[in-house]
């Protein structure tokens, strides 16, 4: 049988760059072991180009972050007229803007935690008012359109001022009630339910490092500790997040776990796939190995073309 050219679009701009390196990196390998003919390249200026001397059957998108993960490469993509993984333009914005997300889920009373949409123009010495009238500390910072918990802060009185110059560079932030609790991530696959994984970290919160330096140890906990009601419950969440937002292929949904509920954080369409990622380590647990994780995500693309 004659293997697909695939062609794996990874780096980019983003924060998240070394992140998508790496994933790209890791699928490649794994697709070169089983004879496909593979091509590693980045979103620049030769990415047009490059699919037109190459001539991939389906384009396998492990960008993350801004421009990979938003919509944005989705639409070029779109002109091309090819096949490419995970979720489309229109889905692949909302899931991205946690402020449009988040309204989606309020209105499908799926719960998620109270927030403040705060433009960074205004003045930051009323921001302590704000946030008591409407929420209560502590509280969360957070841009509103980046992944991998990148520059997410806990904040209290004391230093919520300093740590929104540290988001200076972003238009708009995102301040989140802060839920406790447990963290649980659910991978969803297509239709499929495909399971659920628990996470302690032993930093603040599953944040940047815990998430991607394998020396902070955080612990992973398959199957995670919730009765079969639970259970069923965070997974039929995630799964009507994936269909609302109107998802495709692969995504993982985090959640905290308090008081017996589960608060939805956000959807991420694009999940890592690196050593230390959630989605092929739960796959695996229901015995489907990473080629075959990998194999799913491109037919789903080819199917849902």
């Amino acid at each position: 049988m004659v293997k697909k050219k695939i062609l794996i679009l990874c780096g980019g701009i983003s924060r998240e760059r070394l992140i998508s390196l790496d994933t790209g990196r890791q699928v490649a390998k794994e697709l070169k072991k089983n004879h496909y003919k593979v091509k590693v390249c980045e979103p620049d200026n030769n990415l047009l180009k490059n699919i037109k001397l190459f001539k991939p059957n389906i384009i396998f998108n492990a960008l993350h972050g801004q421009f990979g993960e938003d919509g944005y490469i989705q639409t070029i993509l779109e002109t091309q007229k090819i096949s490419y993984t995970h979720s489309g333009v229109i889905a692949s914005a909302v899931a991205m803007d946690k402020v449009i997300s988040k309204n989606i889920f309020i209105k499908n009373n799926i719960l998620t935690p109270k927030y403040i949409k705060l433009d960074q123009k205004e003045n930051s010495k009323n921001i302590i008012k704000i946030i008591e009238k409407k929420l209560k500390f502590p509280i969360v910072i957070k841009p509103i359109n980046e992944g991998s918990s990148v520059n997410v802060y806990i904040c209290n009185k004391k230093n919520i001022i300093k740590n929104l110059k540290k988001l200076k560079l972003y238009n708009q932030i995102l301040i989140e009630e802060f839920i406790p609790g447990r963290e649980i991530q659910v991978a969803i696959m297509g239709k499929k339910k495909l399971g659920a994984i628990e996470l302690k970290p032993k930093r603040k919160f599953y944040d940047y490092e815990a998430k991607y330096n394998s020396n902070a140890k955080t612990k992973h906990i398959i199957p995670i500790n919730l009765d079969k009601k639970k259970q069923n419950e965070i997974l039929n969440i995630a799964l009507k997040a994936h269909k609302i937002i109107g998802c495709r292929g692969v995504t993982r949904s985090d959640f905290k776990f308090h008081n017996g509920k589960f608060y939805l954080l956000e959807i991420n369409t694009q999940p890592g796939m690196t050593k230390l990622s959630l989605v092929p380590e739960i796959a695996a647990y229901k015995g489907i190995t990473f080629i075959k994780l990998i194999e799913w995500i491109l037919k789903d693309a080819s199917i849902n073309r």
